[in-house]
């Protein structure tokens, strides 16, 4: 799968609007073939900041960019955020979460 984890630095005025403003996003990714899991968290940390955490199956990613959605969202996200998110991506083996062992509950 690939995984890919992007950190998005909300303008304060927005950042507790943020689930709202991307919704749209959220929703048609989340119905796209190849998405394995597109979920948000905000950070406990800096209120302005959100963690997106998301997979695709193989290659799916590239459909994904290449999407309407995708575009829409390129066209008016940006306008909420303070900077360029930041992103790490890496293909890994598997296509699900695995077990925490050190934290296994009995």
């Amino acid at each position: 799968m690939i995984f890919i984890c992007v950190k998005w630095r909300l303008k304060p005025e927005y950042a507790d609007d943020w689930p709202e403003l991307s919704r749209e996003f959220t929703e048609a990714t989340r119905a796209e073939e190849g998405n394995l899991f597109f979920q948000w968290s905000r950070s406990v940390d800096d209120p302005d900041e959100y963690v997106l955490i998301e997979a695709f199956k193989d290659d799916a990613a590239e459909a994904h960019v290449a999407s309407d959605h995708f575009k829409k969202a390129q066209a008016e996200l940006p306008q909420y955020v303070t900077e360029t998110p930041l992103i790490r991506n890496v293909v890994m083996e598997g296509d699900q979460w695995d077990r925490l062992g050190e934290f296994e509950v009995s």
